[in-house]
This record gives C-alpha cells, structure tokens and sequence, in this order.
C-alpha cells in the first residue's frame, strides 16, 4: 500500500485498541462474568484470558503488505482470546477459511497475507449466540456497551475501507436481521451506506466458514449460476447484502 494509505491504516489500528481498551474499563466485572458462563457451560471449561480482545494481527501488517480484502466475523471465541494467540479465525473456522482460499486460486488471496479480520464485536463469548447471556448476566450497562461497539466497529470496518479500498465480506448473517445479536451492526452498516461512506457494491455478505457453511453455498450455487468462483461468490454476496442490508 502507499504511504497515504498505510498512514491510514495505522489510525484505524489504533483507534480499534483504543476501542478494545474503553470497553474494558467501562466493565470491570466482564471477565468475571464470562468465566461465569464458560464454567456454566457443557462444552470445553477454559480460562478467560481476554475479555475483550484486539486482533493483534493486525500489528504485523506493515507498508509493504498486499491487502486485498476485509473479512468480518462474528465475535472473538475461545481460541481468539487465549493469551498466546489474541488474534482473530485461528480456530477451526480460521482453518476451513485459510483451506478455502487455498483450494480457490482463482481469488489470488492467500489468507494469511492478503486479508485482515475484524469482527462485529470484540467482547468474546465462547458461542456468539452467549453474548445474550452475558447481557443479562452485567445487565443494561453490559448491553449498552455491547450495542455501543457493534456501532464503533461498524464504523472501524468503514475507515478500513476508506483507507484501504478493498472488497469487505461479512461472514454470518444469521444474526444480522432486527431480532438478532448483530441488529445493531446492520443499523449501523445501513446507515454508513446510505451517507455514502460505505460503497455497498464493494460490501458482500456470505454465510460462515463454520462448518463449511461458506463453502456448501458455493458449491451449490455454482451450477445453479453457470459460473465460475470469483463471480458466484460475487452474486451470493450481493444477494445476501441486499436481503440483510435493504442496499
């Protein structure tokens, strides 16, 4: 990237610590509450590391990167938060979509390299859909706070863009509707499109890499459409943006 555009891209990466840093201040309790849960839970009992959790992926990317594309996901889970990694899809989902890229050189993205990740939130919860218990656990302050940074990541995702003017695909639209978890990062999304400052045709929306979800769609919509990868994934994203997002 230029140097007008890395310039850019180190203001969004610090506004996006300053983010992470003012939830954590503005609950002192979060990670007791987390832990709360995870030690409630049926699935794998962890410590919480990282209540709120920076991608510091983010701080390898110097002048000479190529970066070719802007992935959103959902929010940090348990993988994302340990204290060796703090770094967004490095869990199974991380690998399906690093697999993906790979079995797809028609892209020419390696997903390591050519892609930075931010997500809907940074609060972790081991399952997004725990981000509801943990609003009942802290309370309205807990889902004032949450709201609050859908809203700031939302509009990180648009300065990302601003300065680095690459597609954006949004992986997880499952919660995205006016009942969902993430309703208020699709406000927020629909409002930066329609003041301009996010080009929606450079905006996708796609279903997880979870379970090969992402990959399912592909598959079954490529013979449907008669085209190839690069434009099927163009037509399920433009489809999926103008059913969540109305633009």
């Amino acid at each position: 990237m230029n140097k007008n555009a890395y310039n850019a891209f180190c203001k969004c990466r610090d506004n996006f610590r300053a983010i992470t840093d003012d939830i954590k201040n503005a609950l002192p309790r979060l990670q007791e509450f987390q832990q709360r849960l995870v030690d409630s839970r049926s699935g794998p009992v962890y410590h919480v590391d990282t209540p709120v959790v920076y991608n510091t992926a983010l701080d390898d990317v110097d002048e000479s990167a190529d970066i070719r594309l802007i992935l959103v996901g959902d929010n940090p889970g348990r993988r994302e938060q340990m204290a060796e990694n703090r770094r967004y899809l490095v869990g199974q989902s991380g690998n399906i979509a690093e697999n993906f890229f790979r079995r797809e050189p028609d892209l020419s993205i390696d997903f390591r390299k050519n892609v930075i990740i931010v997500n809907k939130t940074p609060v972790h919860t081991a399952r997004t859909a725990e981000l509801k218990e943990l609003c009942a656990l802290g309370g309205e302050k807990m889902k004032y706070m949450i709201d609050d940074s859908q809203i700031k990541m939302a509009r990180l995702l648009a300065d990302f863009f601003c300065a680095l003017r690459v597609p954006i695909w949004i992986t997880g639209y499952s919660e995205m509707n006016r009942r969902g978890i993430f309703a208020v990062y699709t406000g927020a999304l629909q409002a930066l499109i329609m003041n301009g400052t996010l080009d929606k045709n450079s905006v996708f929306i796609y279903r997880h890499f979870s379970m090969n979800q992402f990959t399912i769609d592909l598959r079954k919509k490529m013979p449907e459409y008669g085209t190839g990868a690069v434009e099927t994934l163009r037509r399920i994203g433009t489809e999926y943006r103008k059913r969540i997002l109305c633009v």
